[in-house]
């Protein structure tokens, strides 16, 4: 969602030419762009892996041998196929979006006036909190990872025109990193659209999580929460059902399983109208570097949430006011009860996330963010340049 804003906002000010990665069990990405968003498409086609236990194990090992991290040798060895399917052109802006793909800049850079790095996490920041998160030899894995991924941003974090962060927050700890840096803070949106019926006779008996269910983070979320916190909201609240909604639910089937009040609903095609049937958004997230999306889609859909402090970080908002925080898992039980329990208080904290949403988490929004690409206008004219 994040690339797909910022995709849209410069297809409407500039003409984009696009190169893209496939897995081999994703969808060919072409009948799925709209018409003329894109001027030029290439794909570039990654080679099969196997996705099971022992292969992944073994795959990391070998990258910790070489000192490279897992995405940035998944998506390695293109340079080739990238530089020939610029080749001729020359552009005003480069954008490589995440951090993984850092290395193409030396494509990027010699056919475009300007390159901008689009951060959706601080990577060492991600392998040092999914550190803290796990134990044993994920841990010791994580915290080399952090220690080889900090070098190479500060390697390749300088050479860019510019860094585009989630969040205030990101935007203080990449200056650390890179103290020439250029970073703006780009915010994660979703497009606006009316907000759902939230009656209370349209409620569901149902707290929900959202995201990529096979997202480290999200795994460890759902783990933290089902023996934490699950146990003894299921026993308080008779009926209540914990619905997971993403992709990939298989990633924590096993966790789930055993208990019919859990649901896997897996991907869905609207988010926002999923989460307004639900009570409580949860997130009890415990590592991870940017923004939740997932928050602010509950909050597009007026639904109250509870979050860890780090799930909010680096959004605006205040507790008590726009969401519920809660630090550890009584707490986190306590605050989604006190929701449970107040359907005045759930349309209180729902409304009030909605109006954030809509003042600071649209796609128009975020757009404002993007000045400086267009300096003349935000408006200004249709014309589209190179």
């Amino acid at each position: 969602m994040r690339s797909a804003s910022l995709l849209n906002f410069l297809a409407r000010r500039f003409a984009v030419d696009m190169i893209v990665f496939r897995d081999p069990r994703a969808a060919d990405p072409r009948p799925h762009l709209p018409p003329g968003l894109v001027r030029r498409l290439h794909v570039v086609e990654l080679p099969p892996h196997a996705r099971h236990t022992l292969a992944r194990a073994a795959r990391n090992a070998a990258r910790l041998a070489r000192r490279v991290p897992p995405l940035m040798d998944r998506f390695a060895g293109f340079g080739a196929q990238i530089a020939a399917a610029t080749r001729g052109q020359r552009y005003e802006i480069a954008v490589i979006e995440h951090f993984w793909c850092a290395p193409y800049w030396e494509q990027a850079a010699a056919v475009s006036d300007a390159t901008i790095l689009d951060l959706h996490n601080i990577e060492s920041v991600w392998h040092a909190r999914c550190a803290q998160a796990e134990r044993g030899a994920p841990a010791l894995a994580h915290r080399a990872f952090q220690r080889i991924s900090r070098n190479l941003e500060e390697e390749w974090l300088p050479r860019f025109t510019y860094l585009l962060a989630a969040s205030e927050p990101d935007r203080v700890l990449l200056r650390t990193i890179s103290p020439s840096s250029h970073v703006l803070v780009y915010p994660n949106s979703i497009p606006l659209a009316p907000a759902p019926p939230r009656r209370k006779e349209n409620e569901e008996n149902v707290i929900v999580f959202s995201g990529n269910l096979e997202y480290h983070p999200n795994i460890s979320a759902v783990r933290y929460f089902r023996n934490e916190i699950w146990p003894q909201l299921r026993e308080r609240w008779p009926g209540l059902v914990w619905r997971l909604i993403g992709k990939n639910p298989h990633a924590v089937a096993k966790i789930a399983s055993g208990d019919p009040r859990i649901e896997l609903s897996g991907p869905v095609a609207d988010a926002v109208l999923e989460l307004a049937r639900a009570k409580v958004a949860i997130v009890p997230v415990l590592a991870g570097s940017g923004t939740r999306v997932k928050i602010v889609e509950a909050w597009a859909a007026g639904v109250p949430v509870v979050s860890t402090p780090l799930g909010a970080e680096g959004l605006p908002a205040r507790a008590g006011e726009h969401l519920l925080l809660a630090d550890d898992a009584p707490a986190f039980r306590d605050a989604v009860s006190s929701l449970l329990a107040d359907p005045a208080l759930r349309d209180r904290i729902g409304r009030a996330g909605r109006y954030l949403f809509e003042c600071e988490f649209t796609w128009e929004a975020a757009w404002k963010c993007l000045q400086f690409l267009y300096p003349a206008t935000m408006e200004g004219s249709d014309a589209l340049r190179d």
